[in-house]
This record gives C-alpha cells, sequence and structure tokens, in this order.
C-alpha cells in the first residue's frame, strides 16, 4: 500500500502538466498510466528515421504555449508561412493570406476580397468571448454576406478545430482559435514527443513517481470523499486527492456510483471528434509549391510539416525527407476505406507522383482528436471538480471551459490543480 496527496492517473499532456504543479507545491505525486509509453495521444512513433506523430500536430500560441513557456520547455521548431492553396471543385486555387496572394487569388471577388479583409483585421483586435453563445454556422450566415467568403471561414474555423459540426460547435472559442492561427503555428522538432519527454524529466525531477503499464480498475471514495485507488493487480494507492485525465466514458467507469454524479451529466454531453489522419514521408515533392492546403468543399486539410519556416524547417527526418500530414474530418457516419481513398486523391492533385518518392507513411482510420469540444448543446461545464466527490477533479481535451484541443488538457490541468490547493488551503 502507498500513500500520496495527490494520485494522477493518464500520463498524457494533461496528466504530466499537472503532476509538474503539484510537486511544484510540495504535494507528495504519483502518475498512474495503463500503456508502457508516456504521452498519449501526444505520443511520436520513429519509422525509417521519420517522426510520425498520431496525425497532424501544431502548437498554437494559447494556453498550451504559454505554460511550456512558463515551465521552461525548449520549444524548438518551425513556424511557417500560412501561404497557401484552397481545394475547391478539385483545383488548387492560390489563398488569400498575404497582400501578393490577396491580388492573385481567384477564389474571391473584389467585393469578397475587401469584406475578408474586414473581417480579419477585424477578429484580430475582436474580443471573441462575445460570440460564446451562437454556433459557428450562425456567426459565418449572420456576419458574413459575400458566399465564398462564407466558405472560406467555414473551411478555415474547420480545420482549426478539427470539428464538421459547424451547427454545434460554439463560435467564440473557434474563432479565438482562428485569431492565434494568423501569428502561425509551431510544428515541434522530432514531433509531439519531445513536449512529453521534456515534461516527463521535468515531473521526475520534481519528485514525481511516475509508473507506467498501470491500469487502474477502480477509484475508490466513502463518505463523499476520494480516498484511494486500486489497481487491476488489487494494489491500493492511498490519496487524498485524485485527478482523472481519462476519457469521460472511462472516467465515468472508474468512479464507484458515477451516475450520481456530474460525471455521467458530463459523459451524456461529450461529442468526440474523430479524424483519418495519413501521413507520408517524400523524399522529395514533385510540386514543391503545393505544402499547404485547405479543403473548401471537402473536409479535408494537407500540410508539409517540413517545409521552410522560421528559423528553419521542423526537423522531422533524419534523411531530409518531406514529412506530409492529410487529414479528413469525420462526422458521425464514417468510412475508412473511402476516407483513405480521398485523402490519396488529394495526395496525387497536390503532388502527383508521390508514391515514387514514398520512404515511409502511416494511416490512422479513425482516431480521436478530442472526447469533446465546446458545443451548443452543453448544459454543464466539465471540472474542474466532481461536486460531489471532494478531492476528486477531472482533466483532459474533454474537460474544456471554452479551450480547444491541447490547450483544452493543459488549461483544465491547472484548473484542477488550483481548485485542488485552494481547497487544500482552506482545510490547513
Amino acid at each position: 500500500m502507498m500513500k500520496y496527496d495527490v494520485a494522477i492517473v493518464g500520463g498524457g499532456i494533461a496528466g504530466l502538466t499537472a503532476a509538474i504543479y503539484t510537486a511544484k507545491a510540495g504535494k507528495k505525486t504519483i502518475v498512474l498510466e495503463q500503456q508502457k509509453q508516456l504521452g498519449g495521444r501526444a505520443i511520436t512513433n520513429k519509422k525509417q528515421g521519420v517522426y510520425f506523430d498520431l496525425g497532424g500536430h501544431a502548437l498554437y500560441k494559447g494556453e498550451a504555449y504559454e505554460t511550456f513557456q512558463e515551465l521552461g520547455l525548449h520549444l524548438k521548431g518551425s513556424t511557417p508561412s500560412i501561404e497557401g492553396y484552397g481545394l475547391w471543385k478539385n483545383e488548387l486555387l492560390t489563398l488569400p493570406m498575404g497582400l501578393g496572394s490577396m491580388i492573385q487569388s481567384p477564389l474571391l471577388s473584389w467585393k469578397g476580397k475587401l469584406e475578408y479583409v474586414k473581417w480579419l483585421s477585424k477578429l484580430s483586435k475582436a474580443d471573441t468571448s462575445k460570440w460564446n453563445h451562437i454556433s459557428i454556422r450562425e456567426w459565418i450566415e449572420t456576419e458574413i454576406h459575400d458566399p465564398m467568403t462564407r466558405n472560406l471561414f467555414y473551411s478555415f474555423l474547420r480545420s482549426i478545430t478539427y470539428v464538421i459540426a459547424p451547427d454545434l460547435h460554439i463560435a467564440g472559442p473557434a474563432l479565438q482559435q482562428l485569431k492565434r492561427s494568423l501569428k502561425g503555428v509551431l510544428y515541434a522538432d522530432k514531433g509531439w514527443g519531445s513536449f512529453v519527454e521534456q515534461l516527463h524529466e521535468m515531473a521526475v525531477n520534481h519528485g514525481v513517481n511516475i509508473q507506467t503499464g498501470c491500469k487502474i480498475a477502480s477509484v475508490q471514495h466513502s463518505d463523499q470523499k476520494v480516498d484511494s485507488i486500486f489497481t487491476a493487480d488489487g494494489i491500493k494507492i492511498e490519496a487524498t486527492n485524485v485527478i482523472l485525465t481519462t476519457p469521460p466514458a472511462v472516467t465515468q467507469k472508474l468512479v464507484p456510483h458515477a451516475d450520481q454524479t456530474a460525471i455521467a451529466k458530463w459523459n451524456k454531453q461529450a461529442m468526440p471528434i474523430t479524424a483519418a489522419c495519413l501521413d507520408v514521408a517524400l523524399k522529395k515533392l514533385p510540386k514543391p509549391k503545393h505544402q499547404f492546403i485547405y479543403g473548401i468543399d471537402q473536409p479535408v486539410f494537407l500540410t508539409d510539416q517540413s517545409r521552410s519556416g522560421k528559423p528553419t524547417p521542423a526537423y522531422l527526418s533524419e534523411n531530409g525527407d518531406h514529412k506530409i500530414s492529410l487529414l479528413r474530418y469525420q462526422g458521425s457516419q464514417t468510412n475508412t476505406e473511402e476516407d483513405r481513398r480521398q485523402l490519396e486523391q488529394v495526395l496525387d492533385l497536390a503532388q502527383p507522383g508521390w508514391r515514387d518518392e514514398l520512404t515511409s507513411h502511416q494511416y490512422l482510420p479513425k482516431i480521436t482528436v478530442a472526447y469533446d469540444f465546446p458545443h451548443i448543446n452543453r448544459t454543464i461545464q466539465p471540472g474542474p471538480e466532481v461536486p460531489e466527490i471532494k478531492g476528486l477533479y477531472v482533466a483532459g481535451d474533454w474537460a474544456s471551459h471554452g479551450e480547444i484541443l491541447v490547450d483544452a488538457s493543459v488549461a483544465s490541468a491547472r484548473r484542477a490543480v488550483e481548485h485542488l490547493l485552494h481547497t487544500q488551503l482552506l482545510i490547513a
């Protein structure tokens, strides 16, 4: 039997972030990860000298970026240009992303270009929270008049949220993410596993006990307070506080009588996001200009994560290969083989003859991008505490209070820790 101030279930970005902050606050902390490898969906696999994340990953300058900087992580990578192409009626057309491309782009009329520029300028200064009560579709159909400008905004907001549900996704958080995207994103050298490695090392240096290959059977509580965790091997870990970074459905299974708590409500309202992801490594590009593509009338996205950027191209291959990620955003109905066929068709259009240059690849037919997102059907914000069980907290991409993707993971982890420490202070 072991005793800890804080036990954290899950060794992904949320779990490791939470562990560092609780340990820095002087709390005896343990992290329990079911897999043999830390990182969750932020792991990176190296195949034939190429670093493959689990689908396309980009770090926006939001809550995660700011927290990583605060912790002192080395955020090595590249911020490439946002200039690119739009896929419209099976043609690749220049996107209006800068002054030159704005003039050249055939996608918009001059009237449409003026409205497009107006809104990009307006968003750069806007408080997007004022649109937190309406959907993306309501915002676009109310605020934007030019039909093709509407199409572009649908495409951009779909690509930065990974969600193909404009009637459901709340506009405010999506527009906040769009503001951030205009400043560029970071593609990490050696993939997101580099962030996981640094968080792991930092947690260990602060005294966190990290156990991998440890499956949790249940989180026990009595008298409306958490008291221990049981592993599948029957080991009991006593803990004054528990932070669960597991998906909402798993969280409900781990906690006895969770159906009588807010956990059940959070699980019921959760709407997972999934995507089909095809990553390829090419010795060279048949069409060097086609490195960044938004699908306008198709829910697809292509990015060469190793393309030129500041300060240098992201280091994603030991052989100098181009590492291209393609995503097809999925709705409630999916056909994984059809998804792959469509992604390969996009690659055929962007990089004809790519199969002759292929060195390695990875296809993920249906990966969960996030277990929930800010949508208009939410009746209650998840976390940070489970109100019916003292000392029990939740974190993860689904425990968002308006943040998106990894920003939700990091922000929810920090909320859980802050609430935990505040509660402990009040008790003391």
